[in-house]
């Protein structure tokens, strides 16, 4: 009976405890090219892929030196944290990404980007006074083209 009392106890206190929101994942972006990612947090473990600069890479966790990332593809591995940068840059999804001049599908076209295409993260879609929409964000080319894409079409947010 004890055993009863306590599980109903644990039942009734989380039902009283607000849930806390999901933490918003985090990103990094690769520092320098070559950025190699291993296995292990460990410069001797198993290499397993190299990325170039400026990769986005969801944060799953740090440790030591280390932190463990997961890229476009679902590949999760160590990378060590020194070759990480805090730029936000956002990475094509499968396909072509239409970049508008503004968060509508029917405004004019900017430019088209090709899955994998590397864009920066031109204006937080969270940030005060932001012109984006919901579901849209706005990403500046490396040729300095900026507009808006449809946040499903890219990966780092």
């Amino acid at each position: 009976m004890p055993r009863r009392a306590a599980a109903i106890a644990l039942a009734a206190a989380a039902a009283w405890c607000p849930v806390a929101p999901a933490a918003a994942a985090d990103y990094r972006t690769t520092a320098e090219a070559p950025t190699v990612l291993y296995d292990a947090p460990s410069s001797r473990a198993q290499p397993q892929f190299v990325f170039g600069a400026d990769v986005p890479l969801e944060v799953l966790v740090s440790v030591e030196g280390w932190t463990k990332v997961r890229d476009l593809t679902g590949t999760i591995g160590w990378i060590a944290s020194k070759s990480l940068a805090d730029r936000r840059m956002l990475q094509v999804r499968g396909g072509v990404a239409d970049v508008r001049a503004e968060p509508a599908d029917s405004a004019p076209l900017v430019f088209r980007a090709e899955a994998n295409v590397l864009l920066e993260l031109a204006e937080p879609a969270t940030s005060p006074g932001t012109t984006a929409s919901p579901g849209w964000v706005k990403v500046k080319h490396r040729d300095g083209a900026t507009g808006y894409v449809r946040v499903a079409q890219v990966f780092g947010l």
